[in-house]
């Protein structure tokens, strides 16, 4: 969250780019820039912003590795089903009925409240 204290004028930034620049280097807080009251840009700290970028890749990264594991699991659960004979065929008659059962289970996870 931006703090109200780092909101400035680029009138005054262009005044005070040392000051300013100073400040950003000790908090390592972002400033917004506003042009006639307006937000229009955010500056920040070179380093800041590049620690922030690597956060971003590794969240993602994690992001990516827990949706292939969710996915492998599904596929494992799906060949277990194959090999015991447990799975069932659909033709386009019965596609609607199966879509009808898929969206009932996902609605029915959404509901139920989030464990701890």
């Amino acid at each position: 969250m931006i703090n109200l204290e780092n909101i400035h004028s680029l009138t005054d930034f262009k005044r005070n780019a040392k000051e300013f620049v100073e400040r950003m280097r000790q908090t390592n807080s972002p400033l917004v820039l506003t042009v006639n009251g307006k937000a229009e840009v955010v500056v920040q700290d070179a380093r800041a912003f590049q620690e922030m970028v690597d956060r971003l890749r590794l969240a993602e990264e994690e992001l990516q590795r827990l949706k292939r594991e969710v996915l492998q699991r599904e596929i494992a659960i799906g060949v277990d089903q194959l090999e015991q004979d447990e799975a069932l065929e659909y033709d386009d008659e019965s596609l609607p009925l199966l879509m009808k059962r898929i969206k009932a289970r996902g609605q029915q996870r959404l509901n139920q409240p989030a464990k701890p």
